[in-house]
């Protein structure tokens, strides 16, 4: 064992291959017997492919780049795809990124377009694909651009032929509900075909604020009537909504607190747990729960993590699934008695599982999980709860830094890195992450905090950041931070804060309001309130902060007084701003306000906006800069020397 001083120690988990390792599969689900899955290319310009598993075990990619199956509708996307079996192979409709129309695909011939293109503003786009072959179509949401405005559109249930007459047509185009709702999920028929279901909800409410499940009778002829809500409201939120094989409509609702699991028509659900067996629908077609014919429910449930379970309506019993997964991602299908779902856990990344639940037994199926180098040198992860201002629990992981051949010298503390999520309205899993192993690798610890209003823990802790964001959010990281060199787990000198898009924002308004951190990496944020809540942002979001900060118009003091951008003066710890130039969601344009505001400041500070990259970043040449010039950024504030990595330029 090898003495060497934190932030100095030799790692075989490179940037590199951290960024060949971002991502994990998607949007699972069966065509006949089957499993096919999304699945992220980072070193293909960060598409997405789709996998398909073959009888044999073997597994192709079965769309060549540059197709990327991922869908832009609210911005965030959803269910890219959906296929069955023909008699002549399979049959898969799926949404392309980069013109967003819809798709059809069968092996051996090019995809044909099903949808047409509109120039209007943000064009036409398509998720959440449902088949229904007996009626020549597929069901989706349609999201139509009526204007230049990322607020001029429209959300309706459509059908689209599947003989590819809309492809040029787009009054081929079949509405199956009226725009009243400004957002809907995609209809689900009843087993009998008589009914269809979908989920709908209206600004200001996000969908884990309040959402309605609306029920309609079909036709003979496939049209929609007499629509009706049937449950939720402005305060329960309805996370999904699907049909038991008896005609048995069931939804996952959090009117007790806590997304359980209901029939329509009766008032308390089939099993009453504190814990959630749904979760924040922030891209449509997520599915917690999945029936199976027999009568049974295949979920995804658990408080803080999620596991995968069979739940017995009738009993409200649930049985786990054996194995070593610890945190299950909201996409299930089931064909038979397998149940198809994404796992991983804080030794394997996330992985393609398939559950029979006849015989209990659970394997992986598609993208094995294989250690890119020796399992030591991953982090050895604890859970642990904090206490924040008046007494207020906060939940958060730690990574201590970890090497198999080195330690540091007795008396020196390691730095810390602060991560906040993202969403606000989200969570941090407990998964393995080579990001988290390539800084604890080297000797940076990373504390992942789930601040009052993440997910997993209950509507009352997501409340917490009602009319409170950039107060809860900032209060509980810094609470981690300064418990963590309270108790000698971290040097106090040398905590940084990181995150991005809304953790982008705590990470600038930790550096505004408070004086814990000696540095802080921001990632495509948020930064000017104001200007997003009117007008700088899409749709979707386009009125989130009416809850997490109050009414632009009764608080507009609120929005100045907690925005970054309004208090650039106040910053005087180094950082590291990153940021895609293509990013609808928190666009370029905040970041230069910001910068321009730090001018003549004396900060050092850096600033790289990346081509090409919209919200999140998917290229491997991407993230491997980020990464270099984090580890850089912290190595010049700590007084590290972690070997090989390029020296970031800080400017003044």
């Amino acid at each position: 064992m090898r003495t060497l001083s934190y932030g100095s120690w030799p790692s075989p988990i490179d940037a590199a291959l951290a960024a060949a390792h971002d991502g994990h599969p998607e949007f699972a689900g069966f065509v006949g017997d089957e499993a096919w899955w999304t699945e992220p290319r980072p070193t293909e310009g960060g598409r997405r492919t789709l996998v398909r598993r073959h009888a044999d075990g073997t597994q192709e990619s079965v769309l060549p780049a540059p197709w990327n199956v991922r869908s832009r509708v609210i911005e965030y996307g959803g269910q890219p795809w959906a296929g069955e079996t023909r008699p002549g192979g399979p049959f898969v409709v799926f949404v392309n990124f980069a013109d967003q129309r819809l798709y059809a695909y069968e092996p051996g011939a090019e995809p044909r377009p099903l949808t047409p293109v509109s120039r209007i503003g943000g064009g036409l786009r398509w998720v959440d694909p449902q088949l229904y072959s007996d009626r020549g179509e597929v069901w989706c949401v349609m999201e139509e651009f009526t204007g230049e405005g990322p607020t001029d559109v429209r959300r309706v249930a459509a059908a689209v032929p599947l003989d590819g007459s809309a492809a040029q047509d787009r009054r081929a185009v079949r509405e199956l509900t009226d725009a009243r709702h400004r957002f809907v999920t995609g209809p689900r028929l009843s087993p009998d075909g008589r009914q269809a279901a979908w989920l709908a909800w209206d600004h200001p409410r996000m969908p884990w604020d309040g959402t309605e499940l609306v029920l309609a009778d079909v036709t003979g002829d496939g049209t929609l009537h007499d629509s009706r809500v049937v449950a939720g409201g402005p305060d329960e939120s309805i996370a999904q909504a699907d049909w038991a094989a008896d005609g048995t409509l069931l939804y996952a609702g959090d009117r007790t607190g806590w997304w359980n699991l209901y029939r329509l028509g009766r008032e308390t659900p089939v099993c009453t747990r504190e814990e959630e067996f749904g979760g924040p629908l922030w891209k449509i077609g997520y599915r917690w729960f999945a029936p199976l014919p027999s009568g049974l429910v295949a979920v995804v449930h658990g408080r803080g993590a999620t596991r995968l379970g069979i739940l017995d309506p009738e009993t409200g019993e649930v049985v786990d699934a054996a194995g070593p997964w610890t945190e299950f991602t909201p996409t299930l299908a089931v064909h038979g008695s397998r149940v198809l779902g994404v796992g991983a856990s804080p030794r394997s990344a996330y992985e393609v599982v398939e559950l029979d639940f006849r015989t209990g037994r659970a394997r992986v199926v598609g993208a094995t999980h294989d250690d890119p180098v020796d399992p030591a040198y991953y982090p050895e992860p604890q859970i642990r709860t904090f206490t924040g201002p008046a007494g207020r629990e906060i939940h958060a992981h730690v990574y201590p830094p970890h090497h198999p051949d080195h330690v540091a010298p007795g008396d020196e503390l390691p730095p810390y890195v602060v991560w906040a999520h993202g969403g606000p309205t989200g969570r941090a899993p407990l998964v393995l992450d080579l990001e988290i192993a390539y800084f604890t690798s080297r000797g940076i610890g990373v504390a992942e905090v789930n601040y009052g209003g993440s997910a997993g823990h209950g509507r009352e802790y997501r409340n917490r950041l009602r009319e409170q964001w950039g107060v809860v959010d900032v209060e509980d990281c810094a609470a981690v931070a300064a418990a963590l060199a309270e108790e000698g787990t971290a040097d106090r000198r040398r905590l940084a804060i990181r995150g991005g898009s809304a953790g982008g924002w705590t990470s600038a308004a930790s550096l505004t309001t408070t004086d814990v951190y000696a540095c802080g990496t921001i990632l495509y944020p948020i930064l000017d309130l104001t200007s997003w809540g009117s007008g700088e942002t899409h749709d979707f979001e386009s009125q989130y902060l009416e809850s997490l900060i109050g009414p632009l118009a009764e608080v507009p003091g609120r929005y100045v007084e907690r925005s970054p951008a309004e208090h650039a003066d106040r910053i005087t710890a180094p950082f590291l701003l990153l940021q895609g130039l293509d990013d609808p969601i928190c666009p370029p344009a905040q970041c230069e306000r910001f910068l321009s505001r730090m001018a003549g400041r004396n900060v050092p500070h850096a600033y790289i906006a990346f081509e090409g990259e919209g919200h999140g970043f998917r290229r491997a040449e991407t993230m491997v800069r980020a990464l270099q010039a984090e580890l850089s950024l912290y190595a010049q504030v700590f007084g590290l020397n972690p070997p090989g990595i390029p020296t970031l330029e800080l400017l003044k």
